[in-house]
């Protein structure tokens, strides 16, 4: 079946990529609250295996991240005997300063200390913060929560750059709750203290209770999109229903602080449909493409198109792709 009759297919909702998907995937929704609208993507199983989130890791005690003393990077230390998915974006909290990872990342199981890329994402801490160890770092429970802070980190490399678009992203926060920027008094600059705080997770908890079951009871979801504003944002793939749904809820409020960040004062919110999240994953199938490693499981496929990029991580070990990545370019 061609690309062209996939896509005209709107009754089913089937979504095909040129030279990219090998089998059809079926979308449901928009799932809607607010400025938001989700809808998620359905398709077979690719990878029968079941790793650790890194969230999970740390809060069993069964991965261990170092601080080095660079900014630029870190070491860390998977004790368990599960391999560990680390996912671009994960931000790690405490250390000398806070930091992201930029890429996917496969940690194999007791892989004694490895190092790994970061970045810093707040300015001007290099100490101690409270009672948080300085030689270790022991939460992962937010990601990067703006498609400019992901560019910025997995597509840009530049640690100025995502500096910059932390301090724009906290300004974004305040204008969306109309109030003034929060300012975390430990550390006014951390993004992670910023999405922990109050006036944040009070104006995103209506969406999260009204979009966060939306994925239970429907095994063969492996990924979603999302529009904010009626506009297409990104979406995120996965090689199993498994790994997609530990890495639902820190998905999910990245995308409501991003729809929160967004809001429009005033009058009707514009929709998107189906056909549109069609279009953009579409895009993602032509355009330029490079590869590279990250670390010594995962390789990395980028596609760039001139209104999406897609960045495919797969795992060296096994076959096929682990997850897929998709951001607007505008």
């Amino acid at each position: 079946m061609s690309g062209k009759l996939l896509l005209s297919l709107l009754g089913c909702a089937v979504v095909a990529t040129p030279g990219l998907f090998a089998d059809d995937y079926r979308l449901t929704g928009p799932f809607r609250h607010d400025n938001l609208s989700i809808f998620l993507i359905h398709g077979a199983r690719k990878n029968n295996a079941k790793y650790l989130t890194l969230q999970e890791a740390l809060e069993q005690k069964k991965a261990i991240v170092y601080e080095t003393g660079s900014v630029n990077q870190l070491a860390i230390e998977n004790l368990s005997d599960r391999d560990i998915y680390i996912q671009s974006g994960d931000i790690v909290k405490g250390g000398k300063q806070d930091r992201v990872f930029p890429d996917d990342f496969i940690l194999p199981t007791k892989s004694g200390k490895v190092s790994i890329s970061s970045f810093c994402v707040e300015h001007g801490r290099w100490t101690r913060r409270g009672t948080e160890a300085s030689d270790q770092f022991q939460v992962s429970n937010q990601t990067l929560p703006t498609k400019a802070l992901k560019m910025a980190a997995r597509d840009e490399h530049s640690q100025t750059q995502v500096w910059n678009e932390v301090a724009r992203a906290q300004q974004q926060f305040a204008a969306g709750m109309g109030v003034a920027a929060p300012a975390p008094t430990q550390s006014p600059t951390s993004m992670q203290l910023t999405l922990e705080s109050r006036p944040i997770n009070d104006v995103t908890d209506g969406y999260v209770r009204a979009l966060s079951k939306i994925v239970e009871g429907k095994p063969d979801v492996i990924g979603y999109a999302f529009a904010i504003n009626g506009k297409v944002n990104s979406a995120d793939m996965y090689a199993s229903n498994d790994l997609f749904l530990r890495m639902w809820p820190k998905l999910l409020q990245a995308s409501a602080v991003e729809a929160m960040s967004e809001r429009r004062a005033a009058g009707a919110l514009d929709t998107a449909d189906a056909s549109d999240v069609r279009i953009f994953l579409r895009n993602a199938g032509v355009g330029r493409e490079s590869t590279r490693p990250a670390g010594a499981r995962a390789i990395i496929v980028r596609k760039d198109s001139d209104s999406t990029v897609m960045f495919e991580s797969q795992d060296q070990s096994s076959t096929g792709w682990l997850h897929r990545s998709y951001v607007a370019k505008q």
